[in-house]
C-alpha cells in the first residue's frame, strides 16, 4: 500500500509518454489548410481535389512509369478527359505556374521536406530569374 504512489507517479509518466506524439502535434499544429486557387483558365485538377491531397504523388510516380517505361504518353482521367503526361508542361506550365504558391504551401503545410520531383524537374520560377 505504501507504494500506491510511486505507481500513480509511473502511470502517469507513461501516458505523458505515451500520448506526447499526439499531444505536441495537436498544440504545434500547422493551422488551417491553405487555400488553393485553381488558375483562371482552369476549374478543376487532372483528378478530384480529394484524390490530388491524398494520391497526387503516387499518381506522378504512376505518370513517370507509364511514360519512360511503357512509352505512354497521355492520361485519361476517371471522367474521360485527357492530359500529357507531363509534370512541366501540363502541371507547372498550365496550372500551378508558381510552385511557392502552390507546391511549396501545401508541402510545408503538410511537412514534406524537399519532395525529389526537383531532382529531375526545374522550378520554373527559378527558369524566370535566372533568365533575367
Amino acid at each position: 500500500m505504501r507504494d500506491r504512489s510511486l505507481i500513480y507517479l509511473g502511470l502517469l509518466i507513461f501516458l505523458a509518454v505515451v500520448t506526447f506524439p499526439f499531444t505536441y502535434n495537436l498544440a504545434a499544429g500547422s493551422g488551417e489548410m491553405p487555400d488553393l486557387e485553381y488558375p483562371d483558365n482552369e476549374t478543376q485538377c487532372v483528378e478530384s481535389k480529394e484524390f490530388m491531397r491524398s494520391s497526387h504523388m503516387q499518381l506522378l510516380v504512376d505518370w513517370r512509369e507509364s511514360l519512360v517505361r511503357e512509352n505512354v504518353r497521355t492520361h485519361k482521367t476517371s471522367d474521360g478527359r485527357t492530359y500529357d503526361i507531363s509534370l512541366t508542361n501540363t502541371c507547372l506550365a498550365a496550372c500551378h505556374t508558381r510552385k511557392g504558391d502552390f507546391c511549396d504551401r501545401c508541402h510545408d503545410y503538410s511537412g514534406v521536406e524537399n519532395p525529389y520531383c526537383w531532382d529531375c524537374h526545374i522550378d520554373p520560377e527559378q527558369t524566370e530569374r535566372s533568365a533575367r
